[in-house]
C-alpha cells in the first residue's frame, strides 16, 4: 500500500491520469441508477488497490478552505457530519476543531481505508448510503459538511441528494457546502457535473438560510476550477 507521502512523488500525476482513464470506462461512471453509482465506487477504492492517486478526489489533505472555516467556527463538543467522506482528510479536520464527528461514505472499502489511515481516530466511520441512513441521524447534527458530493451525481440522484443532506441539519444548525460551480444554463460534460447556482442555493427552498457564500478558483496546470464555499443555517 502507498503510504500518503507519495503523493509528493514525481509519477504520482502519472498514475492519476492513468487511473482517470480506467476508471471512465467502469459502468457507472457517467450516471446511472443508485446501484450504478454505489458499484462504481466501490470498484475504484477496490482496483486502487491501496494506492490513492487511483482515487481521482483523493487529496489526502483536508481542503484548505474547510480548514479556514473551522479556525473560526471551532465545534466545542458540538456534532459534525462528514458526508461521503472518503479517505477521511476532512473528517479528521472536523474532529481536530473539536466537533464530536460521525462521518459516512457509500463505499465500504474506503471507510475501511479511512481507518487504516487514521487508527487512532475519534471519528466515528460507518459505511452508508445517503438516501438510507439512520433514522436518529435526521436532525442531528450542528454541523453538516458537503464536499463534492452532489456534484458527483446526475439526476434524479442529484435532486433527491439536496433534501436528503438538508435533512441531517439540527434546528439551529450549519450547512458547509463546498463544490465545483458552472454558469447558469450551462452544459457539463462530467463526471463531475459542477453546481449551478440554482442548485446550490436550492437549500433555501428547504428551510435552510444562506448566511455566507464565497466563489474562488482552483489552479491547475492546465485550467482553472470555479468553486464556491456556502454557509446555510437552519432556523
Amino acid at each position: 500500500m502507498h503510504n500518503d507521502d507519495d503523493v509528493k512523488s514525481g509519477d504520482f500525476l502519472a498514475r492519476r491520469e492513468a487511473a482517470r482513464q480506467r476508471n471512465d470506462r467502469l459502468t457507472g461512471a457517467t450516471g446511472g441508477d443508485a446501484e450504478d453509482r454505489q458499484a462504481w465506487f466501490e470498484t475504484v477504492y477496490l482496483e486502487a488497490g491501496g494506492d490513492p492517486a487511483a482515487v481521482p478526489w483523493a487529496d489526502l489533505v483536508p481542503k484548505a478552505v474547510l480548514v479556514d472555516w473551522l479556525a473560526k467556527n471551532p465545534g466545542q463538543g458540538r456534532r459534525a457530519l462528514d458526508v461521503a467522506c472518503g479517505l477521511g482528510d476532512n473528517a479528521e479536520a472536523l474532529a481536530a476543531a473539536g466537533y464530536k464527528t460521525s462521518a459516512f461514505d457509500l463505499a465500504s472499502e474506503a471507510i475501511a481505508w479511512a481507518k487504516k489511515r487514521f487508527p487512532e481516530t475519534a471519528v466515528d466511520y460507518i459505511a452508508g448510503d445517503l438516501f438510507a441512513l439512520p433514522e436518529d441521524w435526521k436532525g442531528a447534527f450542528d454541523l453538516v459538511h458537503e464536499c463534492y458530493t452532489i456534484q458527483a451525481m446526475k439526476d434524479p440522484l442529484r435532486a433527491d441528494a439536496i433534501p436528503a443532506i438538508t435533512s441531517l441539519v439540527a434546528p439551529g444548525g450549519t450547512l458547509l457546502l463546498i463544490s465545483r460551480t458552472r454558469e447558469e444554463g450551462s452544459e457539463a460534460d462530467g463526471p463531475p457535473w459542477p453546481l449551478m447556482p440554482s442548485e446550490w442555493r436550492s437549500f433555501e427552498d428547504l428551510g435552510l438560510t444562506l448566511k455566507h457564500f464565497q466563489d474562488y478558483e482552483l489552479a491547475r496546470p492546465d485550467r482553472t476550477i470555479p468553486h464556491v464555499i456556502a454557509e446555510f443555517r437552519k432556523s
